[in-house]
């Protein structure tokens, strides 16, 4: 195996990316050496890369991204989960100092890693992840979504978005989503009924629910989304926002005698703490993109190493139309 790989190193925020050759890592005990051939951009990444991300400390010089998928190239002394050759995908790095994705090798934590879906490729493997993580922890472990409940989306055709719509009708629900006009053909095919986002609360909640409410309420927007999540929810109901960072009234809520929970997925990033349980949801959900009631919803265009930023600036216009994938430079895919 070659000694050296090539990365995208940033070292200072807001700069254009460095690409370097740097040694392959090694695989320390409980650790894989993962050949990465895809990675995704998120939201986060962009607010890294600006140094506007306190919460998710990533100290520079750095390789960002924070999603992968690649190939097992060896493993570390106790990983007996995997073997050289296994195809894996995973939330992997990117913060707390933990080498990111933007690179041809990563030495990955066993426990941040899953066997990857057979029937996806690389690239739509890399776009999952941390979405998949993120509306898990909350229609699942916050929610305990359950069949027959209607579960609204406010911003159902965004990353954890699409993804919240089509893990909340795999578990039986019935899945609203809010969007802009643009968006509807993307929710209405993942099987959402639509909701234009400027139609207001108390309207679409009295036409879609003769003024009852929704039982499960998923904020991915934040800001006035969630306000509005408040106002959506059915008396002892739940919201869930994976934006929650704001000031916010909580009478709305407390009248209804519901609950809210927040969801921040970089824990086990940045302490270690939850890493095994990141695996048991990506595990979860390879079975249902397996059994077709999943899948990811990619945006066209594909990016290297060499052209990040303009990946990063795609996101931070709002242009992006499904998930961004970086193809990584020397993967042979």
């Amino acid at each position: 195996m070659t000694k050296t790989m090539k990365a995208a190193i940033l070292e200072t925020y807001g700069a254009p990316f460095r690409i370097s050759d740097i040694p392959v890592p090694a695989p320390g005990p409980g650790e894989v050496l993962v050949r990465i051939v895809a990675s995704s951009v998120n939201p986060l990444d962009t607010k890294i890369h600006a140094g506007a991300a306190e919460h998710a400390r990533h100290p520079l010089p750095a390789i960002l991204g924070i999603d992968l998928a690649g190939t097992v190239e060896a493993v570390g002394s106790a990983v007996t989960d995997f073997r050289p050759g296994d195809e894996v995908y995973g939330m992997a790095g990117g913060v707390g100092g933990l080498q990111g994705t933007l690179a041809e090798y990563a030495a990955v934590d066993a426990d941040l890693l899953a066997v990857k879906p057979a029937n996806l490729s690389m690239q739509e493997a890399a776009a999952l992840p941390a979405v998949v993580i993120t509306a898990w922890e909350g229609l699942v472990d916050r929610m305990a979504v359950g069949a027959g409940e209607t579960v609204l989306v406010q911003g159902g055709a965004g990353g954890v978005g699409h993804v919240a719509v089509q893990l909340a009708r795999a578990f039986g629900a019935e899945a609203f989503a809010t969007g802009s006009a643009h968006s509807r053909a993307v929710i209405e095919r993942l099987g959402a009924t639509f909701i234009d986002r400027t139609e207001p609360v108390s309207d679409y909640v009295l036409r879609l629910t003769g003024g009852r409410g929704f039982d499960r309420v998923y904020d991915t927007v934040g800001g006035a989304a969630l306000d509005a999540s408040f106002q959506a929810v059915r008396r002892f109901g739940h919201v869930v926002s994976c934006l929650g960072w704001g000031r916010h009234a909580l009478a709305p809520l407390s009248f209804k005698e519901a609950t809210y929970s927040g969801v921040f997925i970089l824990p086990p990033l940045l302490s270690g703490e939850g890493r095994r349980h990141h695996r048991e949801i990506l595990e979860r959900t390879r079975r249902l993109i397996e059994s077709g009631r999943l899948a990811p919803v990619l945006d066209e265009r594909r990016f290297t190493l060499g052209t990040m930023c303009d990946a990063y600036r795609v996101i931070k216009d709002g242009a992006a139309r499904g998930r961004l994938v970086v193809d990584i430079i020397a993967s042979g895919n």
